[in-house]
């Protein structure tokens, strides 16, 4: 169950139509920010496999300038370290 958060930074003047199309994705949380132009994005899949098609979903949205990592955890990773 891998589970990412991230700031994502809409192309100029997109902000709404980012969260509109990050909102449409499955195992998506969408936080706004008030103030500012970036949005906080919480993504939770339930294997590897749908992290990956939605990485490559969030690749090819045209309103989305960049995406910034700021934690991550998979427990698949950790049950492989403890054997």
């Amino acid at each position: 169950m891998p589970i990412f958060s991230y700031l994502a930074i809409p192309a100029n003047g997109a902000k709404e139509m980012l969260c509109a199309d990050l909102a449409s994705l499955s195992h998506c949380e969408v936080i706004p920010s008030d103030n500012r132009e970036v949005v906080v994005l919480v993504t939770d899949t339930p294997d590897k496999a749908t992290e990956e098609k939605l990485q490559e979903k969030l690749k090819q949205l045209q309103t989305l300038q960049s995406l910034s990592l700021t934690f991550g955890y998979d427990d698949e990773k950790i049950k492989e370290k403890l054997r």
